[in-house]
């Protein structure tokens, strides 16, 4: 219940009277978890205090721990803040090396998958315990775990897709692992399962969700 309840109290605590109090100040919610775009420090702390109040009035609070001001440091923006980070719905908002169709390189403040969610689905994939399905093929694993593995995908890969090869890459690992338990030509043999994989991989790019963004690498 506390999403739902959450959303009915914020819709008139929050977004309706942003709405009408600070129509000029663009944002987002999600639950109790909301995100205002003020274009100076001095509209910050003035829509800093009028929330304050405005909670107050409410039996509400902001947390302190949670309640910040970053600046969204780039090439156009160079400002010295004590923030310039945030995260907000599985993703990390902070300045990353980009470049433009032209090839060259510039600093833009970009969302790419946080170290929160790599660990979350890490510990998803613990949980599958690959070691213990020696009675399935690698086809039965790609029907299992493809629909997890491409969800993860489909919502992470939108932006700066390349921070979240290093979890693709750890379903690699696993079934590396999963195989040098399966086989015995490659029990006791981590490399020569790799090896093993990655073969499985070029000829079959299409047999894991994951391979059509990142290959399997050996070492």
């Amino acid at each position: 219940m506390s999403p739902i309840l959450s959303n009915l109290f914020l819709h008139y605590v929050f977004d309706r009277w942003m709405q009408k109090h600070h129509p000029d100040i663009p944002f987002e919610r999600y639950a109790d978890d909301a995100i205002c775009h003020c274009k100076t420090l001095a509209q910050v702390q003035q829509l800093r205090a009028a929330l304050e109040q405005r909670f107050a009035e409410c039996h509400l609070e902001l947390r302190p721990q949670k309640t910040r001001v970053v600046c969204c440091k780039d090439d156009d923006r160079r400002g010295t803040y004590l923030d310039h980070s945030f995260d907000f719905l599985g993703y990390t908002f902070r300045p990353r090396r980009s470049k433009n169709r032209w090839g060259k390189f510039f600093i833009s403040f970009t969302p790419a998958v946080s170290n929160k969610a790599a660990k979350a689905m890490r510990h998803t994939l613990r949980s599958w315990a690959l070691h213990n399905r020696s009675d399935k093929s690698l086809e039965d694993l790609a029907r299992m775990f493809n629909p997890v593995v491409q969800g993860w995908i489909n919502y992470f890969a939108s932006f700066y897709k390349s921070a979240l090869y290093p979890t693709l890459r750890h379903v690699d690992q696993v079934l590396a692992r999963w195989a040098a338990r399966k086989y015995k030509k490659l029990h006791r043999h981590p490399r020569r399962a790799q090896h093993w994989l990655a073969r499985v991989a070029r000829t079959r790019p299409g047999l894991f969700a994951h391979w059509k963004l990142v290959q399997p690498t050996v070492g």
